[in-house]
């Protein structure tokens, strides 16, 4: 054999088994330095506290910080282009939510987009919504609104926290599961919502169990059905609207995602310690605060999970034509 084809054959073996090592390195030495947490809303609102608190917990496990950066606009997708682009290696992570699996049919014309850019990591928590009327408006149950809103058709302002937010297609979905006739009305941000169905600006308004609470306990709102397939403990005696309405679900969600293309080996470790800081007690109880719930997924699980939200509010977009300007 000439030297020559032995050079070859010596290099060729080192390549192979770099590559064979190469997946346990990485995890081993992951991460070598900061991990960004890119949070697609302003500091203070429930997804940055939460990414916050899920960021401080993965950092004493890492070993490393996790520094959460606020990248918002675009209902998203700033953020969701901030994380795409950057480097494949672990280092920078986003806080997907629900708002991204609706944005791949509310911008149809995006180039990046959750379900080809973003490899999912772990889910973190879901979210229930509360359907609220005015204590004015004389309906206490569900089948009552129904039946008042196919009376008074068109008559009825039923407002959210934002045009394309998922209230507004919790909204649009009860239309089309009813056949009722409601005028969306939307606002910039809950507590403009909250201060109009409060004030009798609007008659009801549909939003999270956890910003709505407290003026549910205050009487200043009433609770009419909950989003989710079972009734929660924050509200107990108000019944799903599901109990109604069959097959009627919105639940909106938290989880982490990496840039696509970020070697699975780090991808399933940040899965083990995410899902792992999720069993603690502090971080449930202080979640059960804001009326979430934990919910733990592998990467697989979580990437269906997303890809069926995707198809669901695209249906719902598509069918109650609803454009960002």
């Amino acid at each position: 054999m000439d030297a020559g084809r032995r050079r070859f054959i010596q290099l060729a073996a080192s390549a192979a088994s770099l590559s064979i090592l190469s997946g346990p390195t990485r995890a081993q030495t992951y991460p070598s330095r900061p991990i960004t947490l890119v949070v697609f809303l302003p500091a203070g609102a429930i997804p940055d506290v939460m990414a916050r608190l899920i960021g401080e917990a993965l950092s004493r496990r890492l070993g490393q910080p996790v520094v959460v950066e606020n990248r918002f606009g675009a209902g998203g997708n700033l953020a969701l282009q901030t994380v795409a682009r950057a480097p494949a290696d672990g280092h920078t992570l986003l806080l997907l939510a629900s708002p991204h699996a609706v944005n791949v049919s509310l911008y149809p014309d995006n180039p990046v987009t959750v379900l080809k850019d973003i490899a999912p990591i772990a889910t973190i928590n879901r979210d229930t919504f509360v359907l609220t009327v005015n204590p004015s408006m004389p309906v206490k149950t569900v089948a009552e609104f129904i039946a008042y809103a196919k009376a008074n058709p068109g008559k009825i302002n039923l407002s959210s926290n934002g045009t394309g937010n998922l209230p507004h297609l919790a909204g649009e979905l009860l239309k089309m599961a009813t056949g009722i006739d409601v005028l969306h009305v939307p606002y910039r941000g809950s507590p403009a919502a909250l201060a109009a169905v409060t004030a009798g600006d609007v008659q009801a308004l549909i939003d999270s169990v956890g910003v709505s609470l407290p003026l549910i306990k205050a009487g200043k709102i009433r609770a009419l059905g909950v989003s989710s397939t079972a009734r929660v403990p924050m509200l107990p005696d108000v019944p799903t609207i599901a109990e109604t309405v069959p097959g009627y679900t919105v639940i909106g969600w938290l989880g982490l995602g990496a840039p696509k293309g970020t070697p699975a080996e780090i991808i399933d470790r940040l899965n083990r310690e995410t899902n792992a800081v999720l069993t603690d007690p502090a971080i449930r109880a202080k979640m059960a605060e804001f009326g979430s719930e934990p919910f733990t997924s592998t990467p697989a699980e979580f990437a269906k999970f997303i890809a069926d939200d995707a198809d669901k509010w695209g249906k719902v977009v598509k069918a109650a034509g609803i454009k960002i300007q």
